[in-house]
């Protein structure tokens, strides 16, 4: 039996590239070529999709979902859930996780993966129950990551929990693409050892490292990998399809994917990649490997996320204290795994600490937050004086972050009865309730464009 292949190159890859910015008919334009290449599933919907079709490119999300469908009848589309924050920020509430599950599989979503930056797996629990009832695949994703209490055996007790809740399969998501080689072959081997679920791999191309380690992963028995049609893989993105189909041929791992069928659609796809190489949307800068990450063990976003931020207080000298901070901050709140919203919050407290030269003089809501038990159970015990530190003897919750959120669906449809014209916008409005109403409103009553012109003209 063969390797499974599950395509990002129209999700992760132009969202670790490009920022999300691929547009739907830039999609459309070869989805029906990729239906016919033979891969397990393409993902094709959530992370930041969502939001950056009603921020940035004017596009209903889930007339893109149905498009998709439609150009792609032979294929399972899958799609990236972050458990209770759905493809949010914030925990929303049941009904908002359970009513989007519903609608998401209803047009056209045929596996769901479910992860929680922090590995609670009650932040888990809403969306893979909905999954399930809906008749959905649900894909538990395990966020990776390196510290003392991130060992094997916490992974394999963690898949073997997230089995019990009913996952129909396991992913392990290597967000930073700091797992190494030997790392991988040892947990797939543990993980296949102890439990009976397909086994998929989500890495990235930033350590350098990415294909070495899904070539250890898939001899210990790995049964999917995640990668990116060529014109939108390697950098911060997934390895290249094409190579791999190449280089596991007439071997047992064998993905036999269509070649002509990728080739067609890789010739298609540059065009469109050097469009955004020409416009300055595609950094080149994203298409280098960056080996840093493996020393510091921070992923290549929140990399340029801390420059930024440096830059902007003309701080650049102090980089290196700031990256040796990031740790010390990580280890002082639990070891939480820097994926979002996490690692932006760590990133700007370890920045905080250096550049006022006194640790947690200043402290993002966000930190306090997470610290009041909000975000979910820390991997680890969080260090006390630090606690003390920055919430006093405030009430650190214990329960499941959602169970004290009330129902949000029916009041917010009764609220925007005369916008909304089905569920879905009504979702839309529950996520990114400013931008949507902005974006529904335009497309229900669009501004007739003579008053566009002449405002312009009186602006101008």
């Amino acid at each position: 039996m063969g390797i499974k292949i599950v395509d990002t190159v129209f999700r992760d890859g132009p969202q670790s590239l490009i920022a999300t910015r691929m547009t739907t008919d830039e999609i459309l334009s070869c989805a029906s070529i990729l239906d016919k290449a033979g891969y397990h599933a393409l993902e094709v919907w959530g992370g930041a999709t969502f939001d950056s079709c009603i921020s940035f490119l004017n596009e209903d999300p889930w007339e893109r979902l149905r498009a998709i469908r439609k150009a792609c009848p032979n294929t399972k589309l899958q799609m990236l859930f972050r458990g209770q924050n759905i493809l949010g920020y914030r925990h929303y509430s049941d009904d908002i996780v359970e009513k989007f599950v519903q609608k998401s599989l209803e047009n056209g979503i045929d596996i769901i993966r479910v992860f929680d930056a922090l590995n609670d797996i009650r932040n888990l629990k809403s969306a893979v129950t909905a999954t399930k009832k809906y008749h959905g695949h649900c894909q538990i994703a395990l966020s990776y990551t390196t510290s003392p209490v991130h060992t094997v055996e916490y992974y394999v007790k963690l898949a073997q929990e997230v089995e019990k809740m009913g996952a129909d399969s396991l992913c392990i998501k290597d967000m930073a693409g700091v797992l190494l080689p030997d790392d991988a072959y040892k947990l797939i081997k543990q993980l296949k050892a102890n439990t009976k679920l397909p086994i998929e791999l989500h890495s990235h191309c930033t350590g350098g490292i990415c294909e070495m380690t899904y070539q250890k992963a898939i001899e210990a028995g790995v049964d999917i990998i995640d990668t990116a049609l060529s014109p939108f893989a390697n950098g911060t993105s997934q390895p290249a399809t094409e190579a791999f189909n190449y280089a596991l041929k007439n071997t047992k791992y064998d993905p036999k994917l269509n070649q002509d069928c990728l080739n067609q659609a890789a010739e298609i796809l540059t065009k469109i990649k050097d469009k955004y190489l020409a416009n300055g949307i595609l950094n080149p800068k994203a298409l280098s490997s960056n080996p840093n990450i493996l020393k510091y063990q921070v992923p290549g976003g929140m990399l340029s996320n801390l420059m930024n931020q440096l830059a902007k207080q003309g701080a650049m000298d102090k980089y290196e204290e700031v990256l040796k901070e990031v740790p010390r901050v990580r280890q002082e709140l639990g070891y939480p795994p820097l994926v979002t919203p996490l690692s932006q919050m760590v990133g700007t407290q370890a920045v905080m600490n250096i550049i006022t030269n006194e640790r947690y003089k200043m402290v993002p809501k966000e930190i306090k937050d997470y610290l009041h038990g909000l975000y979910g159970k820390a991997p680890a015990p969080i260090d006390q004086n630090i606690l003390k530190k920055i919430i006093g003897d405030d009430k650190v919750i214990t329960h499941r972050p959602a169970d004290d959120l009330k129902p949000e669906f029916a009041q917010l449809k009764e609220k925007y009865k005369d916008l909304v014209k089905c569920d879905e916008d009504v979702l839309s409005i529950a996520l990114f309730e400013q931008k949507a109403i902005k974006f529904l409103t335009e497309k229900y009553h669009p501004t007739p464009k003579d008053e566009v012109e002449e405002f312009n003209l009186y602006v101008g």
